[in-house]
């Protein structure tokens, strides 16, 4: 009898082709996890994930659904994988959920974290999770700034302009801006929300970025949201490597 089982994925995404499986690259997360599930259970299989991470971006929990006849407890199912996957994937847990359970359809809060490595010379043990930033940064100025964006909003001015969704209407809950207190050159930007679009996070760090530098006034993220127009946005999509998908809470899934 099948079941469904579901995984908390991890991996360091610098050497990927993002999550998604695509046409003629091998190098995603999602062709990984099905070479080696096959290796595991002898069955083919198609993952479908929670979260298409964008290449080179990072997670430490995604998820991602398949579907299996094996008796394999859900359990032994990250011990098992972990033997047949890269070094820099890992599962970290594995349970079992309904059959129809999909991590696309269902009511999901997703936190991404954004690192920046704020001094002039980059520190070579974050080099590939952080985005190094040579000026100062008031952070203030940018955890202000942020909180315009809180809410259901029209974020087309905060998307790229190749985006294929068909609304660019999303609810972010929340946005802060911390300096780490115990490494003051580490500054984080945690965005939670019910979704979001391409290169949403990356957009919405880069504007906050030119705030915390002086180059835009706080008050200008509030017009640049409102323009509902990526051309509005003088800020640069924040490099992929400083992005990091933190967890996924799945509210159909909580007693």
């Amino acid at each position: 009898m099948s079941r469904r089982i579901l995984l908390t994925v991890a991996y360091d995404g610098t050497e990927y082709h993002g999550f998604a499986r695509q046409a003629g690259e091998p190098d995603t997360i999602e062709e990984n996890l099905d070479k080696a599930i096959y290796g595991l259970t002898g069955e083919a299989t198609a993952v479908i994930g929670a979260s298409r991470t964008d290449s080179g971006v990072h997670a430490l929990g995604n998820a991602a659904v398949f579907d299996t006849c094996s008796t394999i407890p859900a359990e032994s199912f990250p011990d098992a994988l972990n033997t047949r996957l890269p070094a820099d994937i890992r599962i970290r847990e594995a349970l079992s959920v309904p059959d129809d359970f999909h991590p696309r359809h269902t009511e999901t809060i997703k936190t991404y974290r954004y690192e920046i490595d704020n001094e002039h010379i980059a520190d070579p043990m974050r080099a590939r999770y952080s985005m190094l930033v040579g000026y100062d940064l008031d952070t203030d100025r940018m955890n202000e700034a942020a909180q315009c964006l809180v809410g259901e909003h029209d974020f087309k001015s905060f998307c790229s302009v190749h985006t294929q969704a068909s609304t660019t209407i999303r609810t972010v809950t929340g946005i802060s801006v911390v300096r780490d207190p115990g490494a003051a050159s580490r500054v984080y930007i945690a965005v939670r929300g019910q979704g979001f679009l391409y290169n949403m996070v990356r957009i919405i760090a880069g504007t906050l970025i030119d705030v915390g530098r002086g180059k835009l006034a706080k008050d200008e993220v509030a017009d640049i949201l409102y323009a509902v127009d990526r051309t509005s946005n003088p800020s640069p999509t924040a490099e992929a490597k400083g992005l990091t998908l933190m967890d996924i809470f799945f509210a159909e899934l909580e007693g």
